[in-house]
């Protein structure tokens, strides 16, 4: 009898692992399977390594990507194969914040009660193919990332980054090439740069509400000063300005000493409270880089930090979202790359302080830029020299705001010279191409 009792415990005991059992493996397969699914051993879905199933379309179903029989094609077009490199990602997982491998599940299609299907899922984009090809033809081989979107319903439409390669070739070049440095990472969400002149338009919007008198004072420039222990050097020997004027010609000596009158920490807030040093989410699952505004202690150190220097970094995502609040009304419309998907909006700044930074970057564009040099763009923008090592970056941030393209744009170009002499014309090439498509 003792015999029996025992066979029986054990037999319980064997049913109650094997039941214990099928519950971690159940529990893991709602909470796994999808990754079981989309690993690269998964020979179902994988031939050789490469995805044999999904494919990637822009905004007007130009096919950027797309697996075949045996093989994972991108557009015809090398322009286009080119300019949506670094958002698609490439096959073997060296970019990994693109789409074929963020999004990698729904290109295989996997459901826990079907598991995957032969034909796989397909994206729709917001991209556009043709503006995206010109973005990287004005880029022209410089090392950078130009970044346009509609600001009114956060469709992006064009997010380059360079260098980068021909993903129908794969990846055939020396990794110690000066020329390819950086090659695997998207400079536009994922690389942060000093910003320079540019970032004046946060310590404008810092002064505007905090700063009463700001309009009723004047500032001197002849071409150097002193604040604290710092010499500010200007480009220029502009006499005499307003801080309209100011902003124009982009006076570091007048910016410096409205960084004295704020200080560094409230410059600091400032940067933080327009998301310019958090980390973002884009469409929720493609993570961007944390800029970086310390507060500066000094008088001195307060005045570079106000005109984009000192230890200030800027992520150029982040700041086009700040372009896409003040053309706003003070609200971004979150960026997405998933067409028909929106992803909410952040009020980021007064609607007055919006409206009046607006006003000076039109004012910027016909006291200094030349409307003319926009034909047909109706230009609200910065420019921006920022002094690092080895170089300067350039920079061109702003927004248009013809009726058929209410776009935000930023054009930052890496130790390749001026904002207005590089950054400029290459913004001007990329949305006179967008307009012309989006009419």
């Amino acid at each position: 009898m003792k015999k029996v009792t025992a066979r029986a415990f054990a037999v319980l005991l064997l049913a109650a692992l094997v039941v214990v059992g099928m519950g971690i493996y159940l529990f893991r397969l709602v909470v796994d399977g999808g990754d079981w699914a989309t690993f690269y051993a998964n020979d179902s879905v994988y031939t050789n390594g490469t995805l044999n199933r999904g494919s990637v379309t822009d905004r007007n179903d130009t096919v950027l990507a797309a697996a075949g029989e045996d093989s994972f094609h991108y557009a015809d077009s090398a322009a286009v194969r080119r300019g949506c490199l670094h958002v698609l990602g490439d096959l073997n997982g060296n970019i990994g914040t693109g789409v074929l491998s963020i999004f990698r599940p729904q290109f295989i299609n996997y459901s826990f009660f079907t598991g995957t299907t032969t034909k796989g899922g397909s994206m729709k984009l917001t991209l556009d193919a043709d503006v995206s090809a010109a973005a990287y033809n004005a880029l022209n081989g410089k090392k950078g990332t130009v970044l346009v979107y509609n600001y009114k319903t956060g469709e992006i439409l064009c997010m380059v980054s360079t260098p980068g390669w021909d993903p129908e070739d794969g990846v055939h070049f020396d990794m110690d090439d000066p020329a390819y440095e950086g090659a695997f990472i998207n400079r536009a969400i994922s690389s942060t740069f000093t910003p320079g002149s540019v970032f004046k338009l946060v310590t404008m919007a810092a002064a505007i509400e905090n700063i009463p008198d700001i309009f009723q004072q004047t500032f001197t420039c002849n071409g150097s000063t002193v604040i604290g222990s710092q010499t500010i050097k200007c480009t220029g020997h502009h006499g005499t300005l307003t801080v309209e004027q100011g902003l124009g010609c982009s006076c570091n000596i007048v910016f410096g000493e409205i960084g004295r009158q704020l200080g560094g920490a409230l410059i600091s807030q400032y940067a933080e409270k327009y998301g310019l040093t958090s980390e973002h989410t884009l469409n929720k699952d493609i993570p961007t880089a944390a800029g970086s505004v310390p507060a500066a202690q000094g008088d001195g150190d307060a005045a570079w930090s106000a005109i984009g220097q000192y230890e200030d970094l800027v992520n150029p995502y982040a700041f086009l979202r700040l372009m896409g609040a003040i053309a706003n009304g003070g609200t971004v419309v979150e960026p997405t790359l998933l067409y028909g998907k929106s992803c909410g909006s952040t009020k980021l700044m007064e609607p007055s302080t919006a409206q009046t930074l607006s006003e000076m970057m039109s004012f910027n564009v016909q006291y200094e830029y030349g409307t003319s040099t926009y034909p047909g763009l109706e230009m609200h923008a910065k420019t921006g020299t920022a002094e690092t090592y080895g170089g300067t970056h350039a920079w061109f941030a702003g927004f248009i705001t013809n009726a058929n393209a209410p776009l935000a744009f930023v054009v930052m170009a890496e130790r390749a010279g001026s904002g207005y002499g590089v950054a400029s014309p290459i913004a001007n090439t990329v949305l006179q191409k967008a307009v012309s498509v989006l009419s």
